[in-house]
C-alpha cells in the first residue's frame, strides 16, 4: 500500500522533562540508531520493541522503512486527550521501503504485534508478517489499526478477543491471508471492522464470536470455504452494512477440499439475530451460493429474506464485479452510488486521498451524498456525462455579455462560466463552447484553456479582415471559469456560444463512423439546392445513418458550407424550437469552411439557419450522438501534442519518434492515439499549416474505409484548426491530405471517451 502521505514528520518541541514529544524507530544502515538513547531523530531506537517501552500519552512513535524481525508487545496505555500513536513511514509498495513488523526464516514470529491490556493508541501504516496472527488485541480498549498488510498468519490476520472493547480495523488489506481474515471473539464488545480489503483461505474473511455489538461495514470479502461474515455464538446488536462478499470460486475454481462447497455469504447464528441489523450489502450468489444463512435457514432470494426476516432491504443478490475491458455499464453495477452513508463506522477519506466520485451513468441510490460505493473500493475514473444545451450566447464583448461592453481582449479574458446560462455551479468538469473571433485587425490566433492550464494549442487561427469560429471542449478550472487569450498584436472582440457541458449527470456517447446525413449539392438529407438567403434545412437525424429512431440528446456533426454566393453565418439548433442569435460559421463568397457543431436533438431533428445574403451549400458528416441509452463518458484533460509534422515527434507509444516531414499531396498518416488507451473516441484540435494548394482533410478510424466526409477545408496558405471527433477501433487514426500540395499538420488531444 502507498503510505508516502505518512511523510515523516517535523519533530516537535521537547516535554518539560526533556523526553521528546516524538520518539523516532529506524534501523537503516546509516542512520545511527540506537536502544540506549532516547529515541531521538537524530539517534533513534532500533527496535520497536524498545520505542512501545518508552512511549508516554500523547506520543507518536514514528518508524522508518524497513522489515523489524521482532515481535512487539504494546501494553502502555494512552489518554482519550493524549493517546499514543505508532506511524509507519512506508513509502511504496516494495519491501525495502515499507514498514514491515515480524521476522522470516528461522526468525519467524507467531504474532508480528500484540496489544495487551493497552487503551487510546492507534497503529497505522505498518505491514506484518507472522505464522500464526499478524495482529492481536487483548483485553484493550480504544485501539485503532489503520492502513496496513499481514501475510503468512494462519490462525488469523487480525484477531480481537479477552475484554477488548471499542476496536476499530480500518483500511487494511488482508488479501494474503491462510487462515481467517479478521476475528473477534472472546466476549470482546463494540469491535468496529471497517473499509477492509479481506480475502480469507480456511477460515471466515470476518469471524465474529460471542462479540456483541460488532460493526462490519463497508469491506470488500472474499472467503474460500466458509462464510464471508460470520456473527456466530452469541453476537447480538451486530450492524452488517455496505459489504461486498463474493465467494473464490466466483473468480477460480473451488478447491475439492473445502468440507461446505456451498457456504452462505453472510452466517448469522439464532443468539446473534436480536437486535442485529443487516442492509445494504451486494451478495454474490453465483454457482448456487446462498446470501444468508440466517438462524439456520438459507436464503438465496433478496424478497424472500426480507419476507421471511425484516432485513436486507436495500440489499443487492447480485455480481458485484465490474468489467476491466469494455462495456462497463451493459449490466447494472450494483456496488456503486448505493452505500448507506448513515452506517456507523464508516471511515471517511484522509485529506491525502481522493474522494467519492459520482459515476454519470450510475442512479444515486445510496443515503447522504448517495455517491459512495459499497464495499472497501470507490469505482473510480468515472468519467463525466454530457448534458446539451442552448446553444445561448454566454459572451460577447461588443454587447457586454459576460465581459464589459465595447472592450476587446488583448491579454486575458476569463468566463465564468459555471452557475449560469443552465450549467451547474458544481460538478462541472468540461463545457462544449463554439467560439468566433469577429472583424479582426490583424492575423493572430486564440488559445483557449482553464486558468493556469496549458495555452500551447491554437484553437482559431486568423488572417486580417476575417471572422472565424471553431468549437472548443474546454476543461472548467476550479473557480468555474475557463480562459481566452489572444495572440495578435491588437486586441479581439471574442464571442462565446455554449452548446453544453459535461459533468456527474447526462446523457453518454456513442461515436460512429464519419456518415454524410445532409449534402444539398446531392439531395442527400435535404432538397437537392442551394440553400437561399434566410433559408432553413431541417435535417432528421434519428433513425438515419445507423443512430437510433428515439432517445438521443445531442447529436455532434462536422458542418461544411461551400459556394457560397455572398456573405452569411450559419446558426444550427434544436428543431421546433425559437431560432438563437448565436452562429457557429461565417463565410465570404466562394469559401469553404467547416467546424465541428454539438446540437441538442429535438424531435429527432436539428435546423440549419443561412444567415446569408446569397446562396449557400451545406454539408453534414455525423461523427457521433449523446442519449439516454450511451454508455462512453468523457475523459476532459489537459491537452497533449500528439503530433508536429513540421518536427521530430515522440510517438508515446514507446515507438521511435516520426521523423519531421509533410503530408503529401493525396498521401495518408496513421497515427497512434496510445495516450489515451481506453479511447472508443477522441476529441482532437487539429490545425493544417503550411498549405501549397486548396484542399481538405479527411480522419476516419485506422484499418476502416476512407468515407465521404471531410474535417477541414483550406485555401493555399491558410493556417486553419478545427475540433473533431473520431471514432477509435485499433488505437490509430489515418489523417487524409486531400490536397495537389503536401500540408503540415499539428494534432493535440484534448479529451476521449471510453466505456
Amino acid at each position: 500500500m502507498l503510505l508516502s502521505a505518512l511523510a515523516l514528520p517535523a519533530v516537535g518541541a521537547a516535554s518539560a522533562s526533556g523526553t521528546p514529544a516524538d520518539l523516532f524507530v529506524d534501523n537503516r544502515p546509516g542512520m545511527y540508531c540506537s536502544d540506549t538513547g532516547t529515541g531521538e531523530q537524530s539517534k533513534p531506537y532500533c527496535t520497536i520493541t524498545k520505542a512501545a517501552a518508552a512511549v508516554q500519552p500523547g506520543q507518536r512513535v514514528i518508524i522508518g522503512p524497513g522489515r523489524y524481525p521482532e515481535a512487539v508487545n504494546i501494553t502502555r496505555s494512552g489518554r482519550a486527550d493524549a493517546p499514543i500513536s505508532f506511524l509507519g513511514q512506508g513509502v511504496s509498495v516494495t519491501d525495502n521501503d515499507k514498514t514491515v513488523i515480524g521476522g522470516t526464516g528461522t526468525k519467524t514470529t507467531e504474532r508480528a504485534l500484540s496489544v495487551t491490556g493497552a487503551q487510546h493508541v492507534l497503529i497505522k501504516g505498518i505491514d506484518f508478517f507472522a505464522s500464526q496472527e499478524g495482529v492481536h488485541v487483548e483485553n484493550s480498549s480504544d485501539i485503532t489499526v489503520l492502513r496496513g498488510t499481514v501475510t503468512g498468519a494462519q490462525s488469523a490476520a487480525v484477531r480481537v478477543t479477552g475484554s477488548s472493547a471499542r476496536v476499530t480495523l480500518g483500511k487494511l488489506d488482508l488479501t494474503s491471508t491462510i487462515g481467517s481474515g479478521i476475528a473477534v471473539d472472546g466476549g470482546a464488545s463494540a469491535t468496529v471492522v471497517s473499509t477492509n480489503r479481506i480475502k480469507a483461505g480456511t477460515g471466515a474473511a470476518v469471524s465474529v464470536t460471542d462479540a456483541p455489538g460488532t460493526v462490519v461495514v463497508a469491506n470488500s470479502v472474499q472467503a474460500l470455504c466458509t462464510a464471508g461474515i460470520e456473527l456466530a455464538g452469541a453476537s447480538p446488536g451486530a450492524v452488517v452494512e455496505n459489504n461486498v462478499i463474493s465467494p473464490v470460486e466466483a473468480y477460480g475454481t473451488l478447491p475439492g477440499s473445502c468440507a461446505e462447497e456451498r457456504p452462505a455469504a453472510v452466517r448469522v447464528s439464532a443468539p446473534s439475530v436480536t437486535g442485529s441489523k443487516v442492509d445494504y450489502n451486494v451478495l454474490d450468489t453465483a454457482n448456487g451460493l446462498a446470501a444468508y444463512a440466517w438462524s439456520g435457514t438459507k436464503y438465496s432470494d433478496r424478497a424472500a429474506f426480507t419476507a421471511a426476516t425484516g432485513q436486507g432491504v436495500h440489499d443487492a443478490f447480485a455480481n458485484p464485479h465490474i468489467p476491466q475491458r469494455g462495456d462497463r455499464h451493459a449490466a447494472a453495477l450494483p456496488t456503486v452510488d448505493s452505500a448507506d452513508e448513515n452506517a456507523p463506522g464508516l471511515l471517511a477519506p484522509e485529506p491525502y486521498e481522493p474522494g467519492f466520485e459520482d459515476d454519470p451513468l450510475t442512479p444515486n441510490s445510496g443515503t447522504g451524498t448517495g455517491i459512495r460505493d459499497r464495499g472497501a473500493q470507490e469505482y473510480r475514473n468515472v468519467g463525466t456525462a454530457f448534458t446539451p444545451l442552448g446553444p445561448t450566447r454566454v459572451l460577447d464583448t461588443r454587447l457586454g455579455i459576460g465581459a464589459p461592453a465595447n472592450e476587446q481582449v488583448n491579454s486575458y479574458l476569463e468566463l465564468q462560466v459555471t452557475g449560469r446560462a443552465g450549467v451547474p455551479a458544481t460538478g462541472v468538469t468540461a463545457v462544449v463552447l463554439n467560439v468566433t473571433v469577429p472583424q479582426t485587425w490583424d492575423s493572430g490566433y486564440l488559445s483557449v484553456y482553464p486558468l493556469y492550464g496549458w495555452s500551447g494549442t491554437s484553437n482559431l487561427n486568423w488572417l486580417a479582415g476575417e471572422t472565424v469560429s471553431n468549437q472548443v471542449t474546454v476543461p472548467v478550472a476550479a473557480n468555474g471559469t475557463v480562459g481566452f487569450v489572444p495572440h495578435t498584436p491588437y486586441g479581439v472582440h471574442l464571442i462565446a456560444d455554449l452548446a453544453g457541458y459535461y459533468g456527474v449527470s447526462g446523457s453518454g456517447f456513442t461515436p460512429t463512423a464519419p456518415a454524410r446525413a445532409l449534402d444539398t449539392r446531392t439531395g442527400t438529407g435535404a432538397t437537392q439546392a442551394p440553400v437561399g438567403p434566410g433559408g432553413t434545412v431541417d435535417l432528421q437525424v434519428a433513425g438515419v445513418n445507423g443512430l437510433p429512431a428515439a432517445g438521443i440528446t445531442a447529436v455532434t456533426m462536422n458542418v461544411t458550407v461551400t459556394d457560397g454566393t455572398g456573405t452569411g453565418f450559419l446558426t444550427v439548433y434544436p428543431h421546433g424550437r425559437p431560432r438563437p442569435g448565436t452562429s457557429v460559421l461565417n463565410w465570404t463568397a466562394g469559401r469553404t469552411l467547416a467546424t465541428l457543431v454539438t446540437v441538442p436533438v429535438v424531435d429527432g431533428k436539428v435546423s440549419f439557419y443561412a444567415g446569408s445574403s446569397g446562396t449557400v451549400q451545406f454539408v453534414a458528416d455525423v461523427a457521433g450522438y449523446h442519449s439516454d441509452q450511451g454508455h462512453q463518458v468523457y475523459h476532459s484533460m489537459t491537452p497533449v501534442r500528439l503530433l508536429d509534422t513540421r518536427a521530430d515527434t515522440p510517438t508515446l507509444c514507446q515507438a521511435p519518434p516520426r521523423p519531421a516531414a509533410a503530408v503529401p499531396a493525396a498521401g495518408t498518416l496513421d497515427l497512434p492515439v496510445c495516450a489515451a488507451a481506453e479511447a472508443t473516441s477522441v476529441t482532437l484540435n487539429t490545425t493544417v499549416t503550411e498549405t501549397g494548394a486548396a484542399g481538405y482533410l479527411t480522419v476516419h478510424p485506422h484499418g476502416a474505409a476512407r468515407p465521404l466526409a471531410s474535417n477541414l477545408n483550406w485555401t493555399a496558405g491558410q493556417t486553419v484548426p478545427n475540433q473533431m471527433v473520431v471514432q477509435v477501433l485499433d488505437g490509430k487514426l489515418s489523417f487524409y491530405n486531400g490536397s495537389a500540395q503536401s500540408t503540415q499538420l499539428i494534432v493535440d488531444l484534448v479529451g476521449y471517451h471510453s466505456f
